[in-house]
């Protein structure tokens, strides 16, 4: 019986092209299962779950070095001039933008830039987080002298609200009245809400709830609100300017009337789209204020993304690049180039490009491990006896009983291996002539 299950008229009326060339995982580890796993076999028994396993590790491993890359995305690189990283990224191949014809123009990666963590910083160099306050005996309100944006769950300490008032103290929510952010604290202990014992001037560190340093925030909210919908999960703010409200950011305010962790899903003019509209209490439209969760540029990535890159500058003291003007002594090959630049963050999972690609499509070709979906789980035709050599070489080397077998099997992988890089490397003797025939030696054939 033939392996081609339908007729040519069903497959050109179809979408899936091309998929004879390739072997399902599912296939793989079947056949495996039949053909090497028995009495009187190599592998005299086998749980279908460990060769499973070993398929997918095969299969992860020669995706990063032996199968095609066919993975790529495009994007128009926005003013941020930042690249969020596919989801099944694992590792790029190339990267780079197109000009008018469709030509890719080879970008190249800066080791001399990054973008570290900016934690605040005191005037003193010590790191950490510090206000003069305002506290009115007998007031639930705490008063800071500047517009700030805390995230839920911000430590407070200070002499007077600790000792007097019986801490320690969190951030459940804040309000801004003219240029002042007024504070709403709660005792981590008892769940009680802070009411000052005193009149006075205090100063008060703010920490994280972690205890790790404290994030220097990117921005905030205000947002004057009209109504809200529980169903619908929705918010009604008065005007449509938004004061910078932006998707993913944390909701507060001062009457404690959404549940923590409530955040921006999406904004469509003046409707704003909450992820938890959950409500913890009854109360009138309100004021509601945003943090974001994501902090600061660095100064690093804001000097490099502003700055004209340097193989586009017709200067050498960067030591980069110098235009051919007959004098090019000590020119570094690196960076001869003026196609642009870019480094990848992996903390933050973004590619962040120099200033010179900003508007430009951007195509970032990638390696991924094949394991994403079931779609991808298959597996080259030349490169199938490959994984069958992978998965009892793997299976061999686990078990005891086997051991005698690993050094036959080990060379049974590579030799594998090495045979589908040859298959998959693709080449023609017509157009490898055609390329040599550019050369200085005369191809005849």
């Amino acid at each position: 019986m033939g392996l081609i299950n339908q007729g040519a008229q069903l497959y050109y009326n179809g979408n899936d092209y091309g998929n004879y060339q390739f072997v399902s995982l599912t296939d793989i580890i079947n056949q495996f299962m039949l053909v090497y796993v028995g009495e009187d076999k190599i592998i005299p028994k086998a749980k279908r779950l460990d060769v499973a396993f070993h398929a997918q590790r095969a299969l992860a491993e020669l995706s990063f070095d032996t199968f095609k890359s066919c993975k790529a995305q495009e994007i128009t690189v926005p003013a941020s001039l930042q690249m969020t990283l596919p989801q099944d990224y694992v590792n790029y191949t190339k990267i780079s933008w197109v000009d008018s014809a469709g030509i890719k123009h080879l970008l190249y990666p800066t080791n001399k830039t990054s973008n570290p963590t900016n934690p605040l910083q005191k005037s003193d160099g010590d790191f950490g987080f510090e206000s003069i306050v305002d506290l009115t005996n007998g007031s639930t309100q705490v008063v800071m002298d500047g517009l700030f944006y805390l995230p839920y769950g911000t430590k407070v300490t200070g002499f007077q609200i600790d000792n007097v008032t019986g801490g320690p103290w969190k951030v459940i929510g804040f309000d801004h009245s003219a240029n002042t952010t007024i504070l709403n604290l709660q005792n981590t202990l008892t769940s009680t809400n802070f009411v000052s014992d005193v009149t006075a001037k205090e100063k008060i560190t703010f920490s994280v709830s972690n205890n790790s340093l404290y994030p220097n925030y990117k921005d905030g909210a205000k947002v004057d609100v009209n109504a809200w919908s529980v169903s619908q999960h929705t918010i009604t703010a008065s005007t449509s300017d938004l004061g910078g409200l932006k998707v993913g950011m944390l909701i507060h305010d001062s009457g404690d009337v959404w549940a923590q962790g409530t955040t921006v899903v999406s904004i469509n003019g003046t409707s704003i789209l909450l992820s938890r509209p959950t409500l913890i209490a009854n109360a009138s439209p309100t004021t509601l204020s945003f943090t974001s969760l994501e902090t600061k540029d660095s100064d690093t990535w804001s000097s490099y993304k502003s700055a004209t890159p340097s193989e586009n500058q017709d200067d050498y003291q960067d030591d980069t690049y110098w235009p051919m003007e007959g004098s090019r002594y000590g020119l570094d090959p690196q960076h001869a180039q003026a196609n642009g630049s870019f480094y990848i963050d992996c903390v933050s999972g973004k590619i962040h490009f120099s200033s010179n690609i900003s508007g430009k499509t951007v195509i970032l070709d990638y390696i991924s491990d094949s394991l994403g979906t079931d779609a991808e789980m298959q597996v080259h035709k030349f490169a199938e006896e490959a994984m069958y050599r992978w998965i009892l070489h793997a299976i061999a080397s686990g078990r005891i009983q086997t051991q005698q077998l690993v050094p036959r099997l080990k060379k049974e992988k590579f030799a594998a291996i090495r045979t589908a890089k040859l298959r998959l490397s693709n080449l023609k003797l017509e157009e490898l002539t055609q390329i040599l025939r550019g050369k200085s030696k005369q191809i005849k054939h």
